[in-house]
């Protein structure tokens, strides 16, 4: 009984020293007696870094920067250490990756307007059409009271020439067309007129072109055909020019009689072309 009492009495002792030894010293209190309680985990020093780990554990314990990393993370990695990070691969094309391909060189200066390039009438003077057919029937006489048809000779037609400074085409459409009689007269269409045969009618028919004089005489005819222009330089496509032209064909000298002093030469089997035939 005595010896069982030594042996408490004595591990009781040295409970004591123990806890006052872990109290002066916490740092020699970790152990695996202990549980590794409060210990750093614990470090291979065959492995290699452990040494390295070891230090930033050391390092981590004999500091007060409360943000500082976790001593088991090792020591931090320095600005030169650090992976670099993916960066995308160079591109040409426009895209919020390269947004400087989308709005163009900042420093270059800003393109200045171009103004447009105004094409008129005046310009393309040396441009000449060709002067239209001023053409009637019967050929150049009529028969007072009678209609005369008159047939305009004019068509669609390009000239090239140099237009400020370029070679380029004029293209010419008739658009209009103006018969101006000497007895006062003025007829207007937008066709160019057509022979009678070519509109299955009879010889002194009225057509839309057609006129009648009143009273025997000579009279003259002034043909004007109204033009619209366009223009374009090597091939281009054709751009309009604001506004039409007016070409004149030669003055048609007119006769007119009455019928019963017409003169015939033959009858219409001699001369069928003759007036009436």
């Amino acid at each position: 009984m005595v010896r069982r009492r030594f042996l408490l009495a004595t591990g009781a002792f040295i409970g004591l020293v123990a806890a006052v030894v872990l109290e002066a010293s916490p740092a020699s209190a970790c152990s695996p007696a202990v549980g590794y309680i409060g210990c750093p985990p614990e470090i291979d020093s065959s492995v290699d870094g452990g040494q390295a780990v070891l230090e930033g554990l050391i390092r981590d314990d004999n500091s007060d920067d409360a943000n500082d990393p976790p001593s088991h993370l090792g020591p931090e990695r320095s600005d030169a250490e650090q992976e670099p990070a993916s960066t995308p691969p160079p591109s040409d094309d426009c895209s919020p990756t390269n947004p400087s391909l989308c709005a163009g060189d900042p420093a270059a200066p800003p393109d200045e307007p171009v103004a447009p390039v105004v094409v008129t009438l005046r310009d393309i003077a040396s441009f000449r059409p060709a002067t239209p057919g001023n053409g009637m029937e019967p050929g150049g006489w009529a028969i007072e009271g009678l209609p005369a048809n008159f047939v305009a000779g004019a068509s669609v037609e390009v000239v090239a020439g140099t237009l400020l400074g370029q070679p380029a085409d004029v293209r010419f459409t008739p658009v209009g067309y103006r018969w101006t009689h000497s007895d006062g007269a003025v007829v207007e269409t937008s066709t160019p007129g057509a022979t009678w045969a070519s509109l299955g009618q009879r010889e002194f028919s009225e057509t839309t072109t057609s006129h009648v004089y009143a009273a025997s005489g000579v009279y003259t005819v002034e043909l004007a055909v109204v033009l619209r222009a366009e223009y374009r330089f090597a091939g281009s496509p054709w751009r309009a020019i604001a506004g039409t032209l007016s070409v004149a064909g030669d003055p048609l000298r007119v006769l007119v009689g009455e019928f019963d002093t017409v003169l015939t030469q033959g009858d219409c089997n001699a001369n069928p072309a003759g007036p009436g035939c």
